[in-house]
């Protein structure tokens, strides 16, 4: 009988002391930024599609290659023509899977609220003990840090599998390696690094949380709702004052910064002058942040608030 009450007791201290334990303030935002990437596999499907797309291209190129040198109709570059065809297909493939990740950001940022409330899965996870906020900043975590990591991840893995192939094929045909050994690699994916995170993070910030607000807002159709008010100003300014501030702001945008600014160059590495400094002082980030963070607390209040469709 004491035995038991010592059981009971002993169970009733732990279960106390698991209650009293505190949670660590990051595990719900890490748990959060989690059921993201589970919920949302394109996020690394597309970009992965993408690398496979080129890596495919590439043996097909070099299967080509042996066919037509083998029947003399190909003729033999010389070292600078190499460099420049292998610098080129390494700018190809940052660009395709940049562009690939992009419109995936652009997709899953219109969806990320809008489809919860679409199909009213948001009851549930309004039960559990993770709040507005850390849910919307997870959700936005995702185009502004995830996404460019992730792209930098394939992109590299991608031009090295392509550097690979094409120092076989050379080889293969009795040609020169001194001409990979040439190519920028540390440059040019220390320029990758740097653009990701100066444009396709901080400069594109105020793109993604403004379609974070649509998706907490949008009652149908998010891609339209997003279009159409900026279309909206822009038609307004220019009929009643003839002028095209705001569309030429919105082109400098999307665009991308000022040159001077980020990373200015071609992809290949060549030319390239990386001046943070300029960057990191320019008020068009720091207007871009305010309004980020504007645009994410109106999000985070619509989803507060805002009742599912």
């Amino acid at each position: 009988m004491n035995a038991n009450t010592n059981a009971v007791s002993d169970s009733r201290f732990e279960s106390q002391a698991i209650a009293d334990s505190p949670t660590r303030p990051t595990r719900p935002f890490f748990w959060s930024v989690r059921r993201e990437l589970w919920e949302n596999r394109s996020i690394y499907i597309a970009p992965l599609a993408a690398a496979g797309l080129v890596v495919l291209a590439t043996f097909f190129g070099a299967f080509r290659f042996a066919a037509f040198r083998g029947k003399g109709l190909l003729w033999a570059p010389d070292a600078m023509q190499q460099m420049k065809i292998v610098e080129q297909q390494c700018a190809f493939t940052a660009l395709l899977i940049m562009g690939v990740t992009f419109v995936v950001a652009i997709f899953y940022c219109l969806d990320a609220i809008y489809g919860e409330r679409r199909d009213r899965s948001i009851f549930f996870w309004k039960s559990l003990p993770v709040s507005d906020t850390t849910t919307v900043l997870a959700k936005a975590t995702i185009p502004l840090l995830i996404i460019p990591l992730l792209t930098f991840a394939i992109t590299v893995v991608t031009q090295c599998l392509v550097l690979g192939i094409d120092a076989v094929t050379l080889a293969a045909h009795g040609q020169s390696l001194s001409v990979m050994r040439q190519i920028p690699l540390l440059q040019m994916e220390g320029g990758l690094l740097y653009h990701l995170i100066a444009v396709h993070s901080l400069w594109y910030a105020p793109i993604f949380a403004w379609l974070l607000l649509v998706s907490a807002w949008a009652p149908r159709v998010p891609l339209l709702w997003a279009i159409m008010p900026p279309l909206a100003v822009a038609i307004i300014e220019k009929i009643g004052f003839n002028t095209a501030h705001f569309i030429n702001f919105l082109k400098s945008r999307v665009g991308g910064p000022p040159s001077g600014m980020s990373f200015a160059a071609d992809m290949s590495g060549h030319s390239a002058f990386l001046n943070p400094g300029h960057f990191l002082t320019g008020p068009g980030l720091w207007g871009g942040l305010i309004i980020s963070a504007l645009f994410l607390a109106a999000a985070i209040q619509l989803r507060r608030y805002r009742a599912p469709n």
